[in-house]
């Protein structure tokens, strides 16, 4: 079986043109080794998968006939992918919703409002 529509049986992908772009950039290998949307897949593989910044790792056990059941998969595939993966994306993304430089751009709602309430705090005293 192709490894796009491998990925694509075991739910990995939305669909099997998403799987066949994902090879194409580079971002799934098998055994190591870059691979292209119609490499072959045979059981004892080793593919890993970069999706959403993390390595998806997973050793094929077996190549289904056809897209299976979300129920099904792991009898046909072992995840390997190891826990702290996800651990440091999470992190990683929370960083990034939450970090922006004071001064730098425009400013937020919240910084407009306690700015405002802060020049009324000083008219008022005034």
């Amino acid at each position: 079986m192709r490894i796009d529509q491998y990925l694509w049986a075991v739910r990995y992908f939305k669909s099997r043109s998403i799987a066949t772009k994902a090879c194409k950039k580079g971002k799934v290998k098998v055994n190591d080794q870059v691979a292209k949307p119609s490499r072959e897949v045979f059981p004892t593989d080793k593919i890993i998968v970069r999706k959403e910044q993390v390595n998806l790792s997973l050793d094929v056990l077996d190549i289904p006939k056809s897209r299976i059941g979300a129920k099904l998969v792991d009898i046909y595939r072992v995840n390997t992918t190891p826990k702290d993966a996800f651990k440091q994306n999470e992190l990683q993304s929370l960083a990034q919703d939450h970090y922006r430089e004071k001064g730098g751009g425009r400013p937020t709602k919240k910084d407009r409002r306690e700015l405002d309430n802060y020049a009324e705090e000083s008219r008022s005293k005034r």
